[in-house]
Order: structure tokens, then sequence, then C-alpha cells
């Protein structure tokens, strides 16, 4: 697997969006669109395309299709994302990191903005995606 750069980072937040903005906005001076109710995105930071704060409840809908993150899976504290250079190589690399055994929490699919993307959980429990965005290439 051919990792491209690093799409995205960011906090997985509980508690109200209020709380999370006002840390990371206010605090370190970043700057947030809403692009979702409680989703604050950001494509202001370098090293990064995106630095997002994104509810757990949102996250765990995106991954498992319930807003409840289950109880046999450790609860994210921060997602990231690595971008690849097609979608087919993030069925390829779902395809590789399963064949190392490792538990993929959800395939390589097309979410509704066009991004590839599928989801697995790092021995620390961070919420790691592949993914391909068109608009990043």
């Amino acid at each position: 697997m051919e990792i491209q750069f690093v799409a995205g980072f960011g906090p997985i937040t509980r508690g109200t969006p209020d709380e999370a903005l006002g840390f990371w906005s206010h605090s370190f001076g970043i700057g947030f669109e809403e692009l979702a109710p409680g989703y604050f995105h950001s494509h202001d930071l370098g090293g990064t395309k995106a630095f997002a704060l994104w509810p757990l409840s949102q996250a765990a809908e995106a991954t498992f299709g319930t807003s409840q993150w289950p109880a046999d899976h450790p609860v994210p504290q921060a997602w990231i994302e690595f971008e690849v250079a097609s979608p087919d190589a993030v069925g390829d690399g779902v395809d590789e990191l399963r064949a190392q055994g490792h538990d993929i929490l959800v395939d390589a699919h097309e979410e509704p903005w066009g991004q590839t993307a599928a989801r697995l959980q790092s021995p620390e429990g961070l919420l790691v995606g592949l993914s391909y965005l068109p608009s990043y290439h």
C-alpha cells in the first residue's frame, strides 16, 4: 500500500460542540466551517488537508451505521485518514490490512460526497481511515 499523504486528522468529540469548538477555535485560533451539525472542519492548517472536530455519534454512524459506539470496541479519542492514489487502492489497502490480521470495521465504500473510504482501529484505539477523495488529487 502506498500512502500519498495524511488527508485529515482531528479529535473525536463528546459533549457539546461548543466545548470542543471553544477549545480548538478560541484557544488555538483555528478557523472552522460547520459542514454538518456539530462537525467543524478546517482547510487552513498546513501539514494536513483537513483538521476536523468529529462528534462520536457521527463517527459511530459512519463506521457502524448507528449513532452509538459499540461497547466491544475502544472509544476513539481521535481520527486520522491516509489518502491513497485511487478508489481501487482503498480496496487493495483493505485487502492488505485484512491479510495482516487487522479487523476492518467498514470496508471500502463510497460516501455521499464522493470519497471512497474504509476504517479500522489502531491498537491504541485511534479511528484510522484509508481514503480517496477526488478533489485532493
